[in-house]
């Protein structure tokens, strides 16, 4: 039977702790978690993590938009130095936010940039974080076209913004926002979507999906999710599930080491 892969949860985060976390995870069919850098403090955490579990937890290093003000050069040097372990698939979670603000915009996009500049030069995907600043993400991004790729992890954008992301090689990944009530929106950009550019993720510990809201959200709580999409997509739940890993194989090839 083919297993989930759950391409961004933050397992440090978790109020079990990782090793629960993953033992729900396996008992739900959940095979394998990326775990995802966001801060200067959580980089260490996410590469001993991949370390201790092997073949299951896999990472991301990068520093999130709310933290782009401590974004640095060495900063930078630090995430290069660490992006060749086998663990290691991607650079992120990285990007903008215009919501909340908390980090000034020009550093966000500078931390952006940088990281993405990182990305082109080590050959790896990318993911990324975008809220509210739609237009300077495809302009940034659009900088970028042919050297770098990834997901746009935990889409709640507009179908402008999508097309925009298919255009230039980037996939959509679904988190369980999908399943909330005021979601119909986001549910027309995933039937648009084509079967072989998206994903699905959990994004624990938040946003846990319908029927489990206002629980703290986990990697196990990903078949929720992907059963949903799979209904928006009419596609049967095996067929589903064999084609996110494909998609997720394709888009991550160090999952597959």
């Amino acid at each position: 039977m083919t297993e989930w892969i759950d391409l961004h949860a933050h397992l440090d985060k978790l109020q079990e702790g990782p090793d629960e976390a993953l033992r729900l995870a396996r008992e739900a069919g959940v095979a394998r978690v990326v775990t995802i850098g966001t801060d200067p403090e959580d980089l260490a955490v996410v590469v001993e993590l991949t370390r201790r579990h092997p073949g299951v937890v896999y990472g991301t290093l990068g520093i999130h938009p709310h933290e782009g003000v401590k974004y640095t050069a060495e900063i930078g040097r630090s995430i290069e130095r660490h992006l060749s372990e086998p663990g290691i698939i991607a650079v992120g979670e990285i990007g903008l936010d215009y919501h909340y603000d908390q980090s000034p915009r020009e550093e966000q996009r500078q931390a952006f940039r940088a990281q993405l500049d990182i990305a082109a030069r080590h050959g790896l995907p990318v993911e990324i974080h975008t809220r509210d600043a739609e237009e300077d993400t495809v302009a940034i991004l659009n900088e970028f076209r042919g050297r770098v790729t990834g997901i746009i992890h935990c889409f709640t954008g507009t179908r402008w913004l999508a097309e925009r992301a298919l255009d230039l090689g980037f996939n959509i990944s679904i988190s369980g926002i999908v399943t909330f009530k005021n979601a119909e929106a986001l549910r027309d950009v995933v039937r648009f979507l084509p079967i072989d550019r998206l994903h699905v993720e959990t994004d624990s510990p938040f946003l846990a999906p319908v029927p489990l809201r206002g629980k703290q959200n986990t990697p196990a709580f990903m078949v929720h999710t992907a059963k949903f999409v799979a209904e928006l997509k009419g596609m049967p739940l095996d067929q589903f599930q064999a084609q996110m890993r494909a998609n997720a194989l394709r888009m991550f090839p160090k999952l597959s080491g």
